[in-house]
């Protein structure tokens, strides 16, 4: 019997082969209207009494099951509506595990969300050991918490610590750590994945003996062990998101109460929460940023422009970008890299980057020597041009010299291709002028990372008014293949991220010399949402560096809101750098305060010298949520001045751009979803408040006075 989506085949043996897959979808995803489908398919399981065993497949080649259609969620009008859904995908999944016949998961591919809670579903899961099968429950990332099951059966499978540490995180664990977790009965080739689940199926439902550690037995066997299990996992949820994130205490509360009150308690709990955490802002927030940058993923031309493809790349410089860049390129988007450097030293420091954070993966078990040893023949390096013949991308990583990036660019259309295209990782320079003497300035594009490349997800592509529409679209498919959200950004100093950044920033270090203490200012904004404060970016990102950014856009822009504070000044005249030369803010190394028990670091300690040489007495006046928002209006005022002047396309653009850049809070969707919440009349009103009190810095911006005049929205 098939259905659209299912096909059950009965093979000779007693085995029947139940097959998923979604029409015209590249992935299968579960859908609300599966129910009816599944239930028939297995009525005709029950009823034929010549089957001895199931194995659930996909009919898709790369991929188990992506998780449930969120798309979904939108029609859901009330908390009951989203609980109805969660219920009904409960009741499924508890029909297929109530069968008595085995049932079997065979996954290969990513197998996430409601599809590792329909593979817990069933009695074994045999999986592939290919780098594209991954397991987990992300439901946590947009808000939510798994609503099929999955705060059930993932801890009486693995236990509790191990499950929390899954569904709190929404993290996602390969074959091998899937198999030590209990998680996987077999990881096996993917030749013989379908072979070894039906064999697996013949012995009957397989038996799983909870394995659990000393740590293990001593806290989730007993009362007390688990409240203080809970009691620890509640703290950390706390540290981490300071309670601006509802799921992750609900998720606590649902297994809590799975573990102490049986397992149809939970599952009532599981779908009553999930109901709840669906009508929830911060919910709708993270989900609107999922499909912004799903949709986004799917734009693929540029102006009717189709990329070309990239088969050699090559970066210039083997600093900290450099090496970030040339790590993402050979790892992410398995193109191999050359890079060039005045230096023996500067190569082998690129090398080393990407030896050290593939030698992390090797030990945490993420991947295999082999995997190691292929991932650094990707990467050569050459003193001179040697090899450029063959690259079809250069990215320049170079000092911020504009008579250096100009003979970069001469050297690379004299090396290299008539095709090849010549990105800039500028953070402040102007693209046109970098491209000013090109014999052809249609090649040469920013490409603007941020610090450290391997992590940050933002990349900016900035064209200048002569850069082709094939450019553009090359870079952004490059930047995708990289594991990066691109977002194309007009030529403007600062370009968009910096632009927003540094009014923010500004108006944090006027504070400080009005004697906030730091810590205060940091914590306002860590409780605001942010993942680190502006005093300990400042740090991280470099004095030195914040103190090149504000004059140029000051000079290039005009605005108060661009002018840093004189008095900062002196601290690099007192050799503050921040991190790097370990003089800052905060205490760094050798002063820091330390870890007993580890002997690192410990939590942040500001030194306290800092305001001497500023000349600053500490009094604090202002309550933290004051202090928040004058920080954040003035880059809410900014990103609107910014959107005006038509440097971001769309305020989709601009909330991506910043959230995926400098870490505005994702639960708030941005900076112009937070201003549509917050009313663009309260906006204005805010400003004018902070106009009058601290001056013309605080004017809302005219774009926001004709929003709020004629009661628009961004959205």
């Amino acid at each position: 019997m098939s259905t659209n989506t299912f096909a059950l085949e009965i093979r000779k043996d007693g085995i029947g082969i139940l097959t998923m897959d979604v029409p015209g979808e590249s992935m299968n995803t579960l859908k609300a209207s599966f129910a009816g489908e599944i239930r028939n398919l297995l009525a005709e399981v029950k009823a034929n009494k010549d089957l001895i065993g199931l194995v659930v497949v996909s009919g898709k080649k790369d991929s188990f099951v992506a998780g449930a259609d969120i798309a979904m969620l939108a029609a859901c009008t009330s908390a009951t509506d989203a609980q109805t859904l969660a219920r009904e995908g409960q009741q499924v999944f508890a029909e297929i595990e109530a069968l008595s016949i085995p049932v079997i998961a065979a996954i290969h591919g990513p197998c996430l969300g409601g599809g590792l809670e329909l593979a817990l579903a069933c009695h074994g899961r045999v999986i592939t050991d290919h780098g594209k099968t991954v397991l987990g429950l992300p439901e946590v990332q947009l808000g939510l918490l798994p609503g099929s099951g999955g705060t059930q059966r993932l801890p009486r499978l693995i236990g509790v610590a191990k499950a929390l540490d899954l569904i709190l995180t929404g993290k996602q664990v390969r074959a091998k750590q899937a198999k030590k977790l209990g998680l996987a009965d077999d990881v096996v080739p993917q030749s013989i994945l379908l072979e070894a689940a039906i064999q697996l199926a013949k012995k009957g439902k397989p038996r799983h003996a909870l394995k659990r550690d000393l740590q293990g037995k001593l806290l989730e066997t007993n009362a007390l062990g688990r409240k203080v299990l809970f009691d620890q996992a509640r703290k950390g949820v706390m540290s981490k998101t300071r309670g601006n994130y509802p799921a992750p205490e609900r998720i606590l509360e649902v297994v809590r109460i799975g573990v102490e009150e049986g397992m149809q308690a939970g599952l009532t709990a599981e779908a009553r929460h999930f109901g709840e955490l669906v009508m929830t802002p911060e919910s709708a927030s993270l989900r609107s940023l999922f499909f912004a940058t799903t949709e986004m993923k799917k734009e693929v031309a540029y102006q009717g422009a189709t990329p070309r493809k990239i088969t050699h790349a090559a970066v210039l410089g083997g600093g900290l970008m450099g090496g970030g860049i040339a790590f993402v390129t050979a790892t992410k988007a398995g193109i191999p890299v050359r890079i060039k450097d005045v230096a023996s030293a500067g190569i082998g420091n690129a090398m080393r980057y990407s030896h050290d954070l593939l030698s992390k993966k090797l030990k945490r078990r993420q991947i295999l020597r082999s995997d190691l040893e292929r991932q650094m023949n990707m990467l050569s390096g050459t003193l001179d041009y040697s090899g450029f013949h063959r690259v079809d991308m250069v990215i320049e990583a170079v000092f911020e010299d504009l008579a250096l990036k100009h003979q970069m660019v001469q050297d690379v259309e004299r090396e290299c291709g008539e095709h090849t295209v010549f990105a800039s990782n500028t953070s402040s320079l102007p693209i046109h002028q970098i491209a000013a003497n090109a014999a052809h300035p249609e090649r040469v594009v920013g490409l603007h990372y941020f610090s450290p490349v391997d992590k940050m997800p933002l990349a900016e592509i900035i064209p200048h008014a002569g850069t082709s529409a094939e450019t553009v679209a090359t870079t952004l498919a490059f930047a995708r293949a990289q594991g990066k959200t691109p977002i194309v950004v007009k030529d403007e100093a600062g370009f968009y991220v910096n632009r927003i950044l540094a009014p923010y920033m500004n108006e944090a270090a006027r504070l400080v010399l009005e004697g906030e203490p730091v810590e205060v200012l940091d914590g306002a904004l860590l409780d605001f949402g942010f993942p680190v404060g502006p005093i300990q970016l400042l740090d991280e990102v470099g004095i030195d560096v914040g103190a090149k950014i504000s004059p140029i856009l000051e000079k290039e822009l005009g605005g108060e809101q661009f002018q840093a504070p004189a008095a900062f000044d002196k601290l690099l005249q007192n050799d503050r750098k921040g991190r790097k030369n370990g003089k800052g803010f905060y205490l760094y190394g050798k002063a820091a305060p330390r870890n007993k028990l580890t002997g690192k670091e410990g939590k942040k300690t500001v030194d306290d010298s800092v305001y001497a040489v500023l000349g600053v007495s500490v009094s604090p006046k202002l309550a933290r949520q004051e202090i928040a928002e004058r920080c954040v209006l003035m880059m809410l005022n900014e990103a609107a001045m910014a959107l005006d002047a038509g440097v971001v396309a769309s305020a989709r653009d601009g909330d991506i751009g910043a959230i995926f850049g400098i870490g505005f809070p994702p639960f708030l969707g941005g900076p112009f979803r937070y201003m549509d919440s917050l009313g663009i009349a309260h906006l204005v009103g805010r400003l004018e408040h902070y106009q009058k009190r601290h001056g013309d810095r605080f004017a809302p911006c005219a774009r926001l006075k004709a929003m709020a005049a004629e009661q628009q929205t961004f959205y």
